[in-house]
């Protein structure tokens, strides 16, 4: 038996914009009419008038942080097979793009720090300067190789300074490509009897399509071979840039959620296109409705539930949760981590910035808020932290 069947939190029921929750059956998310599954169109016109879709997940979800990354090198096979064994509710993949138009599970296109590419003298050449979402970069990136050549490559841990026992699988694994995790998601699914839920991510879309390989199409169409684009489907659809989400809300009825990053900063997106609101902008009432309207949830940064002081403590929570829920949003925020260097300075232990501090009492305190999941690179300590929450 999993954890999940053990010690699974409990369940509760938000249906429809500015539903209220209705008590502990499943977690629904906003969505579009009754045949919304086959027609993508009337799933993004944004009416949510609570037809009775929902995601059958507990509360708080617990999702796996490109598997469990903080046991094994993220986003390979070992890690998400780590995250699901361990009882993750949901396990997420960022996808990137291969020179031959792949899509490839990667938390960024420079995987200078995340392959032994460096180490390959047949591909020395290809390192080179881009500037991806403005930012200025030196390294290797998956747009510059086939999808053979980076399949000579191995993953390898990202912050070894920090997580040094996770060296021990650098090699391991390749990188896998979406395709390959869909029919391990399927093959998983079958051996468990139940679904595995997967939560995908498009990274840097409008940077990608400028190159003339543009993300959500390939992705819609995988989801359809996979039985996966339908308002029921256990699969969830995130990006940082909203026009990613509307575009996906046109091919597919997949729910979808809009990341969003600290209060000062814009989605790439709107910086092309000279909108000038910024996440402070869109986590008001007004940007939450205008969300709501393609998007069935959000994924905030943190410290937009709760923010940090100038020493690095949690202060007052903001009326976030309160407000995405008036909205009927589903909120998933981001990132939990077991390590000193990641938690709150209230939760911290020691003066080892790689030794785990009080992560239990930092997930009390977040679950306190009235969030519905959160991205964790510990799942155990996550679920722990979840049943317990719920069995207050």
């Amino acid at each position: 038996m999993t954890e999940r069947a053990q010690t699974g939190p409990a369940r509760r029921t938000m249906l429809g914009a500015g539903a209220a929750v209705l008590g502990t059956a499943a977690l629904g998310l906003a969505g579009g009419p009754a045949d919304a599954a086959d027609n993508p169109a009337a799933s993004a016109s944004g009416r949510h008038g609570g037809h009775g879709f929902r995601l059958d997940l507990p509360v708080p979800t617990v999702i796996g942080h490109r598997g469990a990354s903080g046991y094994r090198p993220e986003h390979t096979l070992g890690s998400y097979q780590l995250a699901l064994d361990m009882g993750a509710h949901v396990i997420e993949q960022d996808l990137v793009p291969t020179k031959d138009g792949h899509l490839v599970c990667r938390h960024e296109n420079d995987i200078t720090a995340t392959t032994d590419v460096s180490e390959h003298p047949e591909f020395a050449s290809r390192r080179t300067t881009k500037k991806v979402d403005g930012v200025p970069l030196t390294g290797w990136f998956t747009e510059d190789f086939t999808l053979a050549e980076l399949k000579t490559l191995r993953a390898k841990e990202r912050i070894p300074g920090t997580r040094q026992e996770n060296t021990l699988y650098d090699g391991r694994w390749e990188i896998p490509t979406f395709e390959e995790v869909l029919r391990w998601a399927d093959r998983e699914g079958r051996r468990r009897g139940e679904p595995v839920w997967l939560y995908v991510e498009t990274k840097h879309p409008t940077y990608f399509r400028g190159l003339g390989l543009g993300l959500e199409e390939p992705l819609a169409k995988l989801l359809r071979r996979h039985n996966r684009h339908r308002a029921h489907s256990p699969l969830i659809l995130q990006s940082f840039e909203p026009g990613s989400i509307q575009r996906l809300a046109r091919l597919v009825s997949t729910p979808r959620v809009v990341l969003l990053s600290g209060a000062g900063e814009r989605p790439w997106d709107f910086v092309t296109s000279g909108d000038p609101r910024t996440v402070a902008d869109l986590v008001k009432p007004e940007g939450l409705k205008w969300m709501a309207s393609f998007a069935q949830g959000i994924g905030p940064t943190l410290d937009l539930i709760i923010p940090k002081d100038a020493s690095g403590r949690l202060t007052e929570p903001t009326s976030l949760v309160k407000d995405a829920h008036a909205q009927g949003l589903v909120l998933h925020p981001y990132t939990m981590r077991n390590e000193n260097t990641f938690l709150p300075a209230d939760f911290r232990r020691g003066t080892d910035p790689a030794a785990y501090g009080d992560a239990f009492g930092a997930l009390r305190t977040y679950f306190g808020t009235g969030i519905d999941g959160i991205f964790s690179d510990n799942p155990d300590t996550a679920l722990l932290a979840a049943a317990d929450f719920a069995g207050r």
